[in-house]
C-alpha cells in the first residue's frame, strides 16, 4: 500500500492512501497534536468529502481497533486449519477490575486456557505481552483459544 505524505506548511503533515474503491483516506497530524481523519476523491486530496476531528484518545482507539482487527484476521487465518481454535479481541473498559493492574493479576490463561497474544495500545502493538504488562482503559487484547475459553476470558476481564 502506497502512503503519500505531504507537508502542510504551518499546519502539520497529511498522510493518506487510495483505497481499492477509489477513495482517498488519511489523517492530518496538526502541529498542536490534534488529528483529523478525512475522506476525499482519489484525484484531489484537497476536495474533502468528510472530515472528523479526533482527540488523542480517539485517534489511539481508532488505531487500536484497526490494528487489532488486522492482527486478529492474520491469526484467524493461521488457525483456520486447527479445529476448535478461535481468535477474538477484548477491549479493556473503564469499569474492568483490571484497569491499571498487571495483566497477570487476571490469570486469564490459568482460569480460561486462553492465550493473550498481543495488546494494541495507542496504535502500537505489544506482542506476546508478559504478565507484568499493566492494562489500561482502551487496550485491545488479542486472544487465542477455544470458544468456551474465550467466553470465559471475556467474563474474567469484564467482571473479575
Amino acid at each position: 500500500m502506497n502512503v503519500d505524505e505531504t507537508e502542510l506548511p504551518g499546519l502539520g503533515v497529511r498522510k493518506d492512501f487510495v483505497t481499492a474503491s477509489g477513495r482517498r483516506i488519511g489523517v492530518v497530524e496538526l502541529r498542536e497534536g490534534e488529528t483529523e481523519l478525512f475522506v476525499s476523491t482519489w484525484d484531489d486530496p484537497d476536495t474533502c468529502q468528510a472530515s472528523i476531528p479526533l482527540t488523542a484518545d480517539e485517534a489511539a482507539t481508532l488505531g487500536n481497533l484497526l490494528g487489532g482487527q488486522h492482527i486478529a484476521m492474520r491469526l484467524a487465518e493461521a488457525h483456520r486449519e486447527i479445529p476448535g481454535i478461535v481468535t477474538r479481541q477484548f477491549s479493556i473498559t473503564p469499569d474492568s477490575p483490571f484497569v491499571n493492574q498487571p495483566m497477570g493479576k487476571a490469570q486469564v490463561r490459568t482460569r480460561s486456557g486462553v492465550s493473550i497474544v498481543a495488546i494494541m495500545r495507542e496504535g502500537e502493538v505489544v506482542p506476546s505481552p508478559a504478565p507484568d504488562v499493566v492494562l489500561h482503559t482502551g487496550d485491545l487484547l488479542v486472544a487465542v483459544g477455544t470458544q468456551e475459553g474465550l467466553d470465559s476470558a471475556a467474563d474474567i476481564l469484564r467482571n473479575g
